[in-house]
């Protein structure tokens, strides 16, 4: 096994490691949530999402679809495991609208992703197949790393990181730095272009928080009712109501591949 290739198996385990954090980030708002058995302000639309990018994800990373991929689809099979379950946890406690519209969106996912499996397993062979699933894939990795965008926007209006967690922050950069090089070794660019963004954005928000770390309590009126009585404030930036960016949420995947 030469240098690049232990390398490339080195960034990917380390890519694994740190999407997992990522995935799991969520957890402090389902803790909440099967506590009060509410979903009170929280939006349940970044997980159906995260749960599509995680299996078109998971099934570029296939080897009949590309090669010497196995560790994405490790670590984006173990995301689709983990969002189903936050799936699942938020429907059965959200209200009738808002169960209606994730159920909805879970519909779409699960259409989506089978039209993308069918058409590449009986349509196209090849390097079209690759290419077909790697567009797709890609596509979502880059929607679910833009999803903190509004939390940046927020941080730099209130001049506060009170609702951007360091650790969250950290391990968006790990993460997408990890599948930036593995996707570089690999030759990848459906790896590495789409986690060279999440790696650039994930820096973006360490620059942030740097500037930003003292100032903590931020400007009081901006804080939403949804994260009274604690838990951690953002997760990837999506809440419902006027505040979008306020509140606790992941994501993505995740994993970001």
């Amino acid at each position: 096994m030469g240098a690049v290739s232990i390398l490339h198996t080195v960034f990917g385990i380390f890519g694994d490691a740190t999407g997992l954090f990522l995935f799991l980030a969520p957890t402090i708002t389902f803790k909440r949530i099967l506590k009060n058995k509410s979903t009170e302000q929280f939006s349940g639309i970044p997980y159906p999402m995260t749960l599509l990018n995680c299996l078109l994800s998971a099934w570029y990373g296939l080897p009949f679809i590309s090669k010497n991929n196995t560790l994405v689809t490790v670590i984006n099979g173990t995301g689709a495991v983990i969002e189903s379950i936050y799936v699942l946890i938020f429907i059965l406690h959200a209200p009738k609208k808002e169960k209606a519209k994730i159920l909805g969106l879970v519909t779409f996912v699960l259409a989506a992703f089978s039209s993308v499996a069918l058409v590449s397993v009986f349509a196209l062979h090849g390097k079209t197949r690759r290419y077909f699933c790697g567009f797709a894939a890609a596509i979502f990795s880059v929607i679910m790393y833009g999803s903190p965008l509004s939390i940046m926007m927020t941080v730099i209006r209130t001049k506060s990181v009170e609702y951007m967690p360091f650790f969250l922050s950290l391990f968006v950069f790990l993460c997408g730095t990890s599948w930036f090089v593995f996707g570089l070794l690999g030759n990848d660019p459906f790896v590495y272009v789409c986690n060279g963004f999440g790696s650039v954005l994930g820096a973006l928000q360490l620059i942030l928080y740097a500037i930003y770390r003292k100032n903590k309590g931020g400007q009081k009126d901006d804080k939403p009712a949804a994260n009274e009585g604690g838990g951690s404030a953002m997760e990837m930036g999506f809440v419902n109501g006027k505040e979008k960016a306020t509140a606790e949420q992941p994501q993505q995947d995740n994993n970001g591949v």
